[in-house]
């Protein structure tokens, strides 16, 4: 029987990995007060079969703070939470990365702190509402224009939270430059019309995006720093565009010459979204000469097959993990997994939904 590569081990930058699955990004809500606690640990202990652990979105700056309950690594608290979560995966053998989330225009000002503001690349408001625990759904409001001196202290926060990470012991540090969040909202010539160095050209599109990436691996090293993308992906009212292709065309051969870990491509739909053209994925391929993982829909069989077709390294896995805590051993060994999943629990602030998943009895 041909060995199945997703169970092959595999170095990402400074990372060896015991298998090529990895535990994609998933928003649960369950830092009260905005910092990782003792429910959390537990719930990413269970995953740590996962050669790659990818956490939640996790700000690093107050005004980051888009989603009632997302956890920040701004603060000491937060570090010091953040090591209880990282030790225990370590325990298990297991690698975890922080995916560093600023949520920049799609955020809502009851969900953050006292002086935070909601930032973006221009003032272009998205369609939709947030979900706030004081007053419940609420429209996106208008955000405010980054000044030049606000890059430059966004930029600085993406680096302290990043130096944060490593001190709590992440294995490494993902960029959220996808799903309609502040890194994609500066790529996309829609919610960025700004008139300076940082709009209009796909090169000024791509220059935040760019300079944060070089200077987050500047601080905690090249090897240590990864991206997660979305190209024709419509989350938080990001519409097409023509320059699309042309735009991840040019990224992707410029986050080359960074010689970051990994691009991380996320697939939507799966879920309902539009398709993400294979030509796209295969650009991407041809530019990035490190790591690639792909995300959104996949089985195990999808998943070796993507592997075998060199389109990428690593398979992320979403959904499936929330039941599955151990998702790994199940798809190892050929057990069912569970379809029991309580999508209305996918937000709420307990252990329901979360940590009360069993694992396999064979």
């Amino acid at each position: 029987m041909k060995e199945q590569k997703l169970f092959t081990p595999i170095q990402v930058g400074s990372m060896k990995l015991e298998n090529r699955i990895a535990m994609a990004p998933m928003t649960r809500c369950r830092a009260i007060g905005n910092i990782p606690n003792d429910l959390m640990k537990e719930y990413y202990e269970q995953r740590s079969g996962a050669g790659l652990i990818i956490t939640e979105g996790v700000s690093p700056s107050p005004n980051g703070l888009g989603y009632a309950r997302i956890p920040g690594i701004f603060s000491q608290a937060q570090v010091e939470g953040w090591k209880k979560v990282t030790s225990g995966v370590h325990e298990h053998g297991g690698k975890i990365v922080v995916q560093l989330m600023h949520s920049g225009r799609i955020s809502h000002i009851l969900n953050m702190p006292a002086g935070a503001q909601v930032l973006a690349p221009s003032a272009v408001k998205a369609a939709g509402q947030m979900y706030t625990d004081s007053n419940q759904m609420q429209d996106f409001p208008i955000p405010k224009a980054m000044t030049a001196e606000e890059l430059v202290l966004t930029k600085a926060e993406y680096v302290t939270a990043s130096k944060n990470a490593i001190a709590a012991g992440f294995d490494g540090v993902e960029l959220h430059g996808a799903n309609g969040y502040l890194l994609e909202q500066f790529l996309s010539p829609i919610s960025n019309i700004r008139t300076d160095n940082y709009g209009g050209s796909i090169e000024n599109r791509c220059r935040f995006v760019l300079e944060t990436a070089a200077a987050v691996a500047e601080a905690i090293g090249k090897d240590k720093t990864g991206i997660r993308l979305s190209p024709y992906g419509v989350a938080s009212d990001m519409p097409h565009y023509p320059e699309m292709d042309a735009t991840y065309k040019y990224l992707s051969e410029q986050l080359n010459k960074l010689d970051i870990a990994y691009i991380h491509i996320v697939d939507h739909s799966a879920m309902g979204a539009p398709a993400v053209p294979v030509e796209i994925k295969q650009e991407i391929r041809k530019n990035f000469k490190n790591t690639i993982i792909l995300c959104g829909g996949f089985d195990s069989d999808k998943a070796e097959a993507a592997l075998g077709s060199s389109l990428c390294d690593i398979v992320g896995f979403g959904r499936p993990f929330i039941n599955n805590p151990d998702l790994v051993n199940r798809m190892k060994n050929n057990y069912p997994l569970s379809t029991d999943l309580k999508m209305d629990l996918f937000y709420s602030n307990d252990e329901k939904g979360y940590t009360d998943y069993p694992t396999y009895k064979a």
